[in-house]
């Protein structure tokens, strides 16, 4: 690696000061990204000078966005490996558009193709301690999980034939089939309960009882298991910290009469 190659790396490095300087930056240009997208859906109502404005402040995060991209792409050892990486696929899914529309911020294909922008906003959780938990936690529960999404599956499914079976006939335009009655299976389920689709008959009303006491327990299985993860993390953490002492070869010592300490 060249002189200025390893600068741009040890600027980019996150265990130094000129690195999270760098990533808080980064951080807040992608809300600042964010917010101006945002301010761009009033679409017409806009005065031509914010709009003019709008547009010039896009056309600034855009090169930045670009800047950042070639900066990070030379500090990486392994170019093709970043640019593969999710970080470096986001980073370029969120400029790609921009110069593929030839820089026409108000086309309809370059406003559309500029939604990958708020794919940006996945890499600020790289930056949060505490959103690394949750995907630590997360991944500590990641089979109960999986086997709560396959229980809440199947109840969806038991649920839409069950009131499939008890409304069909009496509100035929709304149960129509058991693929309709999924929807209401999801928001009982959820607990949401829109309104737009309701038992009528007495078996339809005791089957939803019990769907709705069943999603009760559904919704609180996986807040207990990811609370649980998060507060096993600290005592993971105290864990690892010890072991690098003990990998080094340090041995424990005892103190001797004659003041002095020997190993054990």
């Amino acid at each position: 690696m060249t002189e200025a190659t390893l600068s741009i790396a040890e600027l980019l490095d996150e265990s130094k000061r000129s690195g999270r300087i760098f990533n808080f930056c980064a951080m807040g240009l992608i809300v600042f990204g964010m917010l101006l997208y945002c301010v761009e859906s009033y679409g017409p109502s806009l005065s031509p000078r914010v709009e003019r404005t709008v547009d010039t402040l896009t056309y600034v995060v855009i090169v930045l966005f670009t800047v950042e991209y070639v900066l990070r792409l030379i500090a990486a050892r392994d170019k093709r490996e970043y640019i593969f990486s999710y970080s470096g696929m986001v980073d370029l899914a969120s400029i790609l558009p921009f110069y593929l529309s030839a820089g026409a911020i108000d086309s309809a294909p370059a406003r559309a193709l500029r939604l990958l922008l708020i794919f940006r906003l996945f890499r600020l959780m790289r930056f949060n301690l505490a959103i690394k938990d949750f995907a630590r936690a997360f991944e500590s529960i990641r089979e109960e999980l999986v086997l709560l999404l396959l229980v809440v599956a199947i109840m969806i499914f038991l649920s839409a034939v069950g009131i499939h079976y008890f409304e069909s006939e009496a509100q035929p335009d709304k149960f129509q089939s058991i693929f309709h009655c999924m929807w209401w299976s999801v928001a009982t389920l959820t607990t949401v309960g829109y309104g737009d689709m309701y038992p009528v008959t007495v078996g339809g009303k005791i089957f939803t009882a019990f769907v709705t006491i069943a999603g009760v327990g559904t919704i609180a299985v996986p807040s207990g298991l990811i609370a649980s993860a998060l507060m096993r993390l600290p005592s993971q953490r105290r864990t690892l910290s010890r072991r690098p002492s003990r990998a080094h070869g340090h041995r424990r010592r005892r103190w001797s009469p004659r003041g002095r300490t020997r190993p054990n």
